[in-house]
């Protein structure tokens, strides 16, 4: 009996380690979305460059917590939920990882941008979904550090917010390129960016189900809310 708690102390205590360094990892990722909206609205090249190279520290992490999750299950061979709170964390920076690239996606194309005008007010409208992303993550990591399911839950069903505006977005810029072939080059590059932030809010979503399935053993029995209507929209010419 010693023995089995001496060895639950010893998991708790890496698993903390390993929470630890999940909730740095999501702490950087917010800080490189907020410099995502501010490159969006200023283009400032210096900061694009920056968050570009922020990136690397994203990675690196992501890499200590998968090297310190095998060497946890391969010592304690947790089972149950134990065992489930090793994946999550594992599967929780995967998804942080790849809003990390998405944000180093926006900074590059932001070169490209600064050399035309604007367009509407896109930037602003990417903006605002960089911003909702980023609450999202923010709430969510919230819910996986105090294994709250409703918070979760509440995550996953706000990313139809998300796909809402890339809708918007999608048909409003398509129109910009139909009424002048000049915004085609900068168009497309906001029509990435968009989609970009919207795969964000689907990896944020992944985040919260797999809160969902580690505190209560099973994933949401409901299908994950999905609006985003752009590879079946149609705009018509005038």
């Amino acid at each position: 009996m010693h023995n089995e708690a001496h060895i639950s102390t010893a998991f708790d205590k890496d698993l903390r380690q390993i929470e630890d360094l999940v909730v740095m990892m999501g702490g950087l990722v917010e800080k490189q979305i907020e410099d995502a909206v501010e490159v969006m609205t200023t283009r400032d090249l210096e900061l694009a460059d920056a968050l570009k190279a922020s990136d690397k520290e994203v990675d690196r992490i992501e890499q200590e917590i998968g090297e310190l999750a095998v060497r946890l299950i391969a010592l304690r061979q947790p089972k149950a939920q134990d065992l489930r709170a090793v994946l999550a964390a594992i599967k929780v920076a995967a998804d942080l990882e790849r809003i990390g690239d998405y944000t180093k996606n926006i900074a590059k194309r932001t070169h490209v941008l600064a050399q035309t005008d604007p367009i509407g007010s896109s930037a602003k409208t990417i903006a605002r979904m960089c911003n909702l992303v980023r609450q999202m993550v923010k709430d969510v990591l919230d819910a996986y550090i105090a294994r709250n399911i409703d918070l979760a839950d509440e995550v996953r069903a706000r990313d139809d917010d998300v796909d809402q505006m890339n809708n918007q977005l999608f048909r409003a810029l398509l129109t910009y390129m139909m009424e002048n072939a000049s915004n085609i080059t900068p168009c497309m590059h906001l029509l990435f960016i968009s989609k970009n932030v919207e795969r964000m809010g689907d990896h944020t979503t992944s985040i919260a189900e797999q809160v969902h399935f580690f505190i209560s053993g099973e994933l949401p029995d409901d299908e994950r809310p999905k609006a985003d209507l752009t590879s079946t929209a149609f705009v018509t010419p005038k």
